[in-house]
């Protein structure tokens, strides 16, 4: 993935941050996956007055996408309205991504800033630049913007799929 792709599912997540429905918490989440086929899959947290009937972002697009034929993602972008780059997916959607994503998976936590960055009908920023050591993901040299870890480092010790067979 070019830094052009990291920002056009970044922009994806934004979109569907837009779209939350928060009326509870306030607490606006978007999520984009990155699917094999290289389809972008984007949802948003859908909160209930039954607060146990709500769904998360990450599951919405997981959801989402399993729904339209997508059962195996790349990437994962996770924003929402806070200024850092520390909203990580909740434990149950780390679970969930672990179903349909390698451990390998890089998982893109990205600030509230970074629309005023970089305008979704714009260029990405200069600090998306390509993985100098030949990785497969861009890195982004501005810390205060986005954060990534792969899923393995957000759930250690996992039990997936590959636990069953």
């Amino acid at each position: 993935m070019d830094p052009a792709q990291l920002h056009n599912l970044i922009s994806a997540a934004f979109k569907a941050r837009d779209n939350a429905h928060a009326p509870y918490s306030k607490f606006r989440v978007g999520a984009a996956l990155l699917s094999a086929s290289g389809a972008h899959i984007a949802g948003c947290n859908v909160e209930n007055a039954s607060y146990g009937a709500g769904i998360c972002a990450e599951r919405t697009a997981i959801v989402k996408g399993v729904s339209e034929g997508e059962r195996a993602y790349t990437a994962v972008v996770v924003v929402s309205d806070v200024p850092t780059p520390t909203i990580s997916p909740c434990g149950i959607c780390r679970q969930s991504l672990r179903e349909f994503c390698p451990l390998d998976t890089p998982v893109y936590m990205v600030s509230a800033t970074y629309p005023a960055l970089a305008p979704a009908d714009g260029p990405p920023p200069a600090f998306l630049v390509p993985d100098a050591d030949g990785g497969r993901w861009p890195r982004a040299t501005d810390a205060s913007v986005i954060a990534v870890l792969t899923l393995e480092q957000l759930l250690p010790m996992s039990f997936g799929p590959d636990n069953l067979t």
